[in-house]
């Protein structure tokens, strides 16, 4: 299998498939079939590495990422999710939230 992310970034490559998502719908998905413990060794190996992601992905106009950038940012956008389950709810599902679902009828670019 070739890598997904930029080489800079090939020790986030074992969460590259499972977090490097097109849509927010996805992502959330993915955070609410995760266990805790597959959250954490996410975080915890990307949250690092944030900054520099972030800063990789800033060198290159929105509008044509290259294909191993575009996951990284994807990646950043699943951090997201996934850090608010880690350091504010402490499970996957958003806390006094019913049966919150997620539905867009419109994904942001990219």
């Amino acid at each position: 299998m070739s890598a997904l992310l930029p080489p800079e970034f090939e020790d986030l490559e074992p969460f590259a498939a499972t977090w490097c998502l097109a849509t927010e719908a996805e992502r959330w998905e993915r955070r609410m079939a995760s266990s805790m413990n597959e959250l954490h060794a996410f975080y915890d190996a990307a949250f690092p590495r944030i900054e520099a992601a972030i800063e990789h992905c800033d060198r290159h106009a929105l509008d044509a990422l290259p294909a191993d950038v575009e996951h990284l940012l994807q990646l950043v956008h699943s951090l997201v999710l996934v850090a608010m389950a880690v350091e504010i709810f402490a499970q996957p599902k958003t806390v006094d939230s019913a049966d919150a679902e997620l539905h867009r009828v419109k994904e942001p670019l990219p």
